[in-house]
């Protein structure tokens, strides 16, 4: 039996080495992604349905570093759609104000003042304050964006 030679070894650990350098990063992507995705209530990760197939996050209302946070689903926003501030003063203070949310999915606020979400096709959430960063719910995107705010107001969006 022969002995390869030098350059027979050097070919293939070059060949070798390229196609692992080659298929690392479509690797890489896929493990980090998959790890970036939450797992939804049976262990698959959220996003891996079809876009738009996600489900609306519960609502919320509370106090959060001395800031009062707040979101619902935007067709929840008054006492005519019996949503979840349909009660008392709440659904007064919500009632005429379904207007300045139409085409949201989800209506957050922070001291009364609008922050602006949108819902990625992955189901993860973006602000305008925390534009780049992505979140799991609006309630850790407000969370967030009380901690990115500092104390400072809300400015709202003047659209059209």
């Amino acid at each position: 039996m022969s002995r390869p030679t030098r350059r027979q070894v050097l070919y293939g650990s070059a060949a070798a080495l390229a196609g692992a350098a080659l298929a690392a990063p479509v690797a890489f992507v896929d493990t980090a992604a998959a790890a970036a995705r939450p797992a939804d209530s049976h262990g698959q990760a959220a996003g891996d349905g079809p876009p738009g197939d996600h489900e609306m996050p519960e609502p919320f209302d509370e106090m959060y570093q001395g800031r009062h946070i707040e979101g619902w689903p935007a067709d929840e926003g008054g006492a005519q759609n019996g949503g979840h501030h349909s009660s008392g003063a709440h659904a007064e203070h919500h009632a005429g104000q379904a207007g300045p949310h139409d085409g949201m999915d989800f209506v957050v606020r922070i001291d009364n003042d609008d922050l602006h979400v949108m819902r990625n096709a992955d189901g993860s959430w973006i602000s305008l304050v925390n534009h780049y960063e992505t979140f799991a719910t609006p309630r850790t995107l407000a969370r967030a964006a009380v901690r990115e705010l500092q104390g400072a107001d809300l400015v709202p969006v003047v659209t059209g």
